[in-house]
């Protein structure tokens, strides 16, 4: 769902307005399948560091329960089916969305191995999500003449990836820095809650000005206010739990429910 709510929001800010049911279907079901495309990439890049980390020791590659040939055909197979998805876009759409598709898979494939070379790898992360709200854009206009609401989305989309991606990197902090692995919770120290709050304001200030540049009814805002502030709780809640174990993971589920309200906003505000 974390990938498929920036598609959801550029779906229903692009100026043609909401999607036909056959076009959501096709961008969702792009999207799930290059997301798992993306995560096998990751368990491939990472099945010996994910060994040592407690989080991640019960992944089927670090575990052997799957074979890394397993995992590459599965790979190749998503991607090719994903491929195959683009072709039942709507033709003037398909020229710039395979391209926008290969662009994209070059920080996809970059990524994973990112937190070995590069400090803050979420910023990597964040790029590779931002290509989650051009593509839908140019399934849905068949180009990218969005201007500063397609500017403001894409930033927006962005910058909370940013955001919670670097909440999430806090759960392995310690096993991290053991293996001289990188990440911007790490990079941030103690100024990540304070980034990450900024984030989200941002955040959600650039969907907002997107929306208003839309022209979404009033039912959008007051939807909007309850996330804006539901952003800035979480980061409030973080600071006062003290189970580590559990309150990293259930940010990250109440992110992916923050994010759909908003998306539910700019449906019933396109209605």
């Amino acid at each position: 769902m974390i990938l498929l709510i920036p598609a959801g929001w550029s779906l229903w800010l692009a100026p043609s307005g909401a999607p036909s049911l056959n076009l959501f279907a096709l961008i969702m079901i792009g999207g799930i399948l290059v997301s798992g495309a993306g995560c096998i990439a990751n368990d491939l890049w990472d099945k010996e560091i994910d060994l040592k980390v407690k989080r991640t020791q019960g992944r089927p590659l670090a575990n052997k329960k799957i074979k890394i040939s397993t995992a590459f055909i599965l790979f190749f197979f998503l991607l090719l089916i994903s491929l195959q998805v683009v072709f039942f876009l709507p033709l003037n759409s398909r020229s710039i969305c395979l391209s926008l598709a290969g662009i994209s898979l070059i920080p996809i494939v970059t990524y994973p191995s990112s937190k070995r070379w590069f400090k803050y790898p979420q910023l990597l992360l964040a790029i590779c999500w931002g290509f989650a709200v051009l593509i839908p854009w140019a399934a849905s206009e068949s180009n990218l003449n969005g201007g500063f609401s397609l500017l403001t989305c894409w930033l927006s989309v962005m910058i909370w990836t940013f955001g919670f991606d670097t909440i999430y990197a806090m759960a392995d902090k310690e096993d991290d820095k053991k293996l001289g692995l990188h990440s911007s919770a790490l990079s941030l120290g103690d100024n990540a809650y304070k980034v990450v709050s900024i984030c989200y304001g941002l955040s959600t200030l650039l969907i907002a000005s997107s929306a208003f540049i839309k022209g979404i009814s009033l039912i959008f805002w007051p939807i909007w206010l309850i996330a804006f502030f539901g952003m800035q709780r979480e980061i409030f809640l973080l600071k006062r739990l003290n189970d580590e174990k559990t309150k990293f993971s259930r940010h990250f589920v109440n992110q992916v429910l923050l994010g759909s309200l908003i998306w539910l906003g700019l449906i019933l505000g396109n209605t």
